[in-house]
């Protein structure tokens, strides 16, 4: 008699005309396009402000935007945020992995990206309300801190910022308070990297911005782990309370999602699937995870926040 092999719970769906931008995509030269932080517009445009990388190795930002969220996409044909390292020596080998926040009480979009300079990664945020003029607030987080992403609204007065500094605990997510986007503070450890043979043992970081539902704030983040072939990285989900987003209230015990077509397997840097940007559909329930493949291009997965959060209370803890 065969016994049917259980088969795990898929919770975001590759889309069929993956990968949707590729450097062949590009108006002008550019070696791999990932990374894309994500928002749609007070239009309904969806805009993603992809990572693209040079031939030197250097990264800046440029936006794609379109009106579906999958085709179609209309490219800034040229830079749409360059490095300017002589303004910020920070930004000398770069400026990498960008994640958006609409803020209503700023009426302003919050981009948290990765400015790397001599010292290594530190966090940087930027103002903007059309993306094409922005407000640069320079490094917020001193290297070595990636990772980052802000939370729309105040908490007890203050922003929240969530990151991944490197300390001598290790790589784990940490969230900061600030009156007034410049000046942190009261830095709290929220989400530690397990141990041993987990998924997401050693190192984690947040994926993108966290997304708010009526039970709290989903957090997306990657996990990575080293093998004999290399590092893979896979996405796992955690669940923060609404009006205390540094309280963990459940963590899932596996990985959610993780490589596995040929163009999340094979590229720059094959094994990674990384979001950074997620946008909402009109129904407040089907979110679309935009990511990089293989550090080389973009794809787009979609899954329910009912869902998820169904699967999160039958296999997370405390």
């Amino acid at each position: 008699m065969t016994v049917a092999r259980p088969r795990y719970e898929v919770l975001f769906d590759r889309h069929p005309k993956n990968p949707i931008l590729t450097a062949a995509d590009w108006p002008y030269p550019s070696h791999t396009v990932f990374n894309a932080g994500a928002t749609i517009l007070e239009d309904g445009t969806t805009l993603l402000l992809c990572r693209v990388e040079d031939r030197r190795g250097h990264s800046h930002l440029c936006a794609a935007r379109s009106s579906d969220g999958v085709g179609g996409w209309k490219i800034d044909p040229e830079p749409t945020l360059l490095p300017d390292p002589a303004a910020h020596p920070e930004e000398l080998w770069g400026i990498e992995d960008p994640r958006i926040t609409y803020v209503n009480e700023l009426g302003k979009y919050v981009i948290a990206y990765t400015a790397f300079g001599k010292a290594g990664p530190g966090v940087a945020l930027a103002l903007t309300t059309d993306f094409r003029t922005f407000e640069r607030l320079g490094v917020v987080m001193q290297a070595d801190d990636k990772d980052a992403a802000l939370l729309p609204r105040r908490f007890g007065g203050n922003f929240a910022l969530i990151h991944r500094p490197m300390t001598e605990q290790g790589a784990h997510i940490w969230m900061s308070l600030s009156p007034d986007l410049r000046n942190w503070g009261q830095h709290k450890l929220i989400l530690m990297a397990r141990r041993g043979s987990w998924w997401d043992a050693n190192k984690i970081g947040l994926s993108p911005p966290p997304v708010e539902t009526p039970e709290g704030w989903l957090m997306f983040y990657h996990g990575v782990r080293q093998t004999a072939g290399g590092c893979l990285y896979r996405l796992g989900v955690a669940l923060f309370a609404l009006e205390e987003p540094d309280h963990c209230l459940l963590r899932g015990d596996s990985w959610i999602f993780g490589p596995e077509a040929s163009y999340e397997k094979s590229g720059d840097v094959g094994g990674v699937v990384f979001p950074c940007g997620t946008t909402m559909a009109p129904d407040g329930d089907t979110l679309r995870l935009y990511y990089g493949a293989a550090d080389s291009t973009i794809g787009l997965a979609t899954g329910s926040v009912s869902r998820i959060l169904r699967w999160l209370h039958d296999h997370g803890a405390p």
